[in-house]
């Protein structure tokens, strides 16, 4: 007895499936027609996949990873970026914050999920990370993101203001910096002391034109074992750039703005006091949570700081939210009339129209050695550049 297997396949994919063995067979001259066509795109799109991989692998050029504490498309990291690609010199790699982190000090995230997504920036690599500049450094030397783990030289900036004196301790761009140097890599922060009346967008390219020499004897140097070691370089360039009176060795100063702290009513002003909130919430970093009155249902201040703007949640020991009383506060920093200062303080020689370079390290013991191996390297790479 014969029996016959009924034909399981919808009539639909078995036509589908006898005009690809009729095209195969060249009965089906349009459908040749159609895949001769396709095959350059395909071969174009192999060869895009292949260039890209083959430049973030390309072993014949150092790499360089910039990060930034103002976010990755603002104007200072975008125009160095540019200013590398353009040399051809460097695999330029990006990985800086999405958002304004730039007074986010040495801060990292802790038991939350940062987001990384890939960032348009023509000639590197480069993604915009959640959180903040250390977050981005500490990710990027992981090997968990990009193929390679150490790359020669991080820079972090261009900043957009100073970091001289005690901004040093609240600049996100030196907290970039600073990771580096604790992971072993040798980096540059770079800030731009910006001024609000003075200062243009095209001071940015200034700078950039300023500092690209430093950064050429410095990946140079590095190769070949001379760059100072145990610390990093803070550069400051003046309010303009392109009329500096040279590079100066500088040390830190004690010089900083004077915090103003302002209050906000959310009576007279509710729609100002929900800016801040607004702020904090999206932008916020929170910096310290102290408990307090336990047995008061685990009522808590928190205080949560972005940039220049500051929520204080004041909570005494009630047993309902609706009685809570919340004050707002607004953090302004005001310039101060510069002190008499010694000639070779960072904020000194930045006002007088230095570009200021100033080596920072994590040991302070070592201070002295320190100075005089930046001090060396700087007057022998800028001989080799002039």
């Amino acid at each position: 007895m014969t029996t016959t297997k009924k034909n399981m396949l919808p009539p639909g994919l078995v036509n589908n499936l006898q005009e690809v063995l009729l095209s195969r067979k060249g009965g089906n001259s349009n459908t040749n027609n159609d895949e001769q066509q396709q095959k350059p795109d395909a071969v174009t799109d192999s060869t895009e996949t292949s260039t890209s991989a083959s430049d973030e692998n390309d072993n014949s050029k150092p790499v360089v990873l910039v990060t930034n504490g103002e976010g990755i498309y603002s104007l200072g990291l975008v125009y160095l970026v540019q200013a590398l690609v353009r040399s051809g010199l460097y695999n330029v790699h990006v990985c800086a914050p999405q958002s304004d982190k730039s007074v986010s000090s040495h801060s990292v995230t802790v038991r939350e999920t940062i987001t990384v997504t890939p960032a348009e920036i023509d000639g590197a690599t480069a993604y915009e990370v959640s959180g903040t500049p250390v977050d981005c450094v500490s990710l990027a030397l992981s090997g968990a993101l990009f193929s390679w783990s150490k790359p020669l030289l991080v820079i972090s900036g261009i900043n957009r203001g100073s970091s001289c004196g005690h901004h040093m301790f609240y600049s996100g761009v030196v907290g970039g910096a600073r990771e580096a140097l604790v992971s072993g890599v040798p980096s540059l922060s770079i800030s731009l002391n910006w001024k609000r009346e003075e200062s243009q967008e095209s001071d940015f390219k200034d700078a950039v034109a300023v500092c690209l020499p430093l950064i050429t004897a410095a990946i140079r140097d590095i190769e070949k074992g001379v760059f100072p070691k145990s610390c990093f370089l803070s550069i400051e360039i003046p309010t303009s750039p392109s009329a500096n009176k040279g590079f100066k060795l500088t040390k830190q100063s004690m010089w900083r703005s004077a915090p103003n702290w302002l209050a906000v009513s959310a009576n007279r002003h509710p729609s100002s006091a929900a800016h801040f909130m607004s702020n904090q919430q999206s932008l916020g970093l929170q910096l310290a949570q102290l408990s307090r009155d336990a047995s008061a249902a685990g009522a808590a201040r928190r205080i949560s700081a972005q940039r220049q703007n500051v929520e204080v949640e004041s909570v005494g020991a009630v047993k309902s939210d609706t009685n809570k009383v919340k004050k707002y506060f607004r953090l302004e920093f005001i310039n101060k009339e510069q002190e008499e200062a010694e000639e070779d303080l960072d904020f000194k020689a930045l006002d007088n129209g230095f570009v200021t370079v100033t080596p920072f390290s994590l040991c302070p013991q070592i201070e002295v050695d320190i100075q005089t191996a930046a001090s060396d390297w700087i007057s022998g790479a800028l001989q080799v550049e002039q």
